[in-house]
């Protein structure tokens, strides 16, 4: 009987709280200050997106629009823009446009496969000097790319590649910075005991990277792609060092070329600008497309936490 008693004057157990009150109680704990950081990356997306927007509604405007108003209302010129810009020099914006994608896709799709190599070897291999090795990539990603400029011109240019594709193809596949993102990836996607099995199975070195660790690599792969084909597409210092003929040119030196002549011919600025707009679209594309394997990745995340 005491017994008893003693069981019904304990307090029952709390109900679960739901995640509108969990948050209601965090908002009430900080004071509000939570806030902050919501504030402020809002107010970072406006900053970068106003000059995206800028872009895209100047080049709906006609030549006359374009030096006469400064608004963000849409004008009437997009269509005449459109024309003018593939028809530039019988069809010049088109080749640019092929170039940008050779370079960014040729490029990152090897800088990808080196930097998974890279990456799993020195996060699942011990081997004198490794330690050595990945501080050197990490002092590779602090040095700005335009120091590195000037070496890889005489570099090139000793090796007679200068003005040619492989000039700007070539530099641009080692990435130290998507080294060292395979690295942290491989270190926590791809378990020791599976490739400990694999070699006990009689499964050569060749073949567990390209059956289990490759696989396992995928999402983070994805993303040193999607970063690296970004940077080759808008880097600008690099082909404009390394090339002098125009057909070669990337769409970052093109434009480059168009802004330059329209000081004397004021009507290329409109080409300029609607050219601008036009090449955000493939990146635009690329993420939304890409957008998945991220998912993928922050589930299956979730699922091992």
């Amino acid at each position: 009987m005491t017994s008893t008693a003693t069981r019904s004057s304990r307090p029952a157990a709390a109900p679960p709280r739901t995640a509108r009150q969990v948050r209601a109680g965090t908002r009430t704990r900080d004071g509000g200050w939570g806030l902050i950081p919501t504030v402020v990356l809002i107010v970072g997306a406006i900053y970068c997106l106003i000059p995206v927007a800028w872009v895209f509604t100047a080049a709906s405007k006609s030549r006359s629009e374009l030096f006469t108003t400064f608004t963000f209302a849409p004008g009437t010129g997009l269509w005449e823009n459109v024309i003018s810009v593939f028809t530039y020099q019988n069809g010049q914006y088109l080749l640019w446009c092929f170039n940008s994608l050779l370079y960014s896709g040729v490029a990152s799709v090897l800088s990808v496969f080196v930097s998974a190599m890279a990456g799993y070897a020195l996060a699942k291999y011990t081997f004198p000097g490794r330690t050595a090795i990945f501080f050197g990539f990490l002092v590779g990603i602090l040095i700005p790319g335009i120091v590195l400029s000037v070496p890889q011109y005489l570099l090139l240019s000793g090796a007679g590649l200068t003005g040619t594709q492989l000039s700007v193809l070539l530099p641009s596949i080692v990435s130290p910075f998507g080294i060292y993102l395979c690295r942290v990836y491989a270190m926590s996607a791809v378990p020791q005991e599976t490739l400990e099995a694999a070699r006990i199975d009689g499964a050569g070195e060749w073949r567990i990277f390209r059956l289990i660790v490759l696989p396992l690599m995928v999402p983070g792969m994805v993303t040193v792609f999607l970063l690296h084909f970004i940077g080759t597409w808008n880097n600008f210092l690099l082909p404009f060092i390394m090339l002098s003929d125009q057909d070669l040119y990337p769409l970052t030196v093109g434009l480059f070329t168009l802004l330059s002549k329209g000081s004397g011919t004021p009507a290329l600025y409109s080409v300029a600008i609607t050219g601008a707009a036009i090449s955000i679209i493939p990146l635009v594309a690329l993420v939304l497309s890409l957008q998945r394997y991220w998912r993928l990745d922050l589930i299956s995340g979730g699922i091992k936490g």
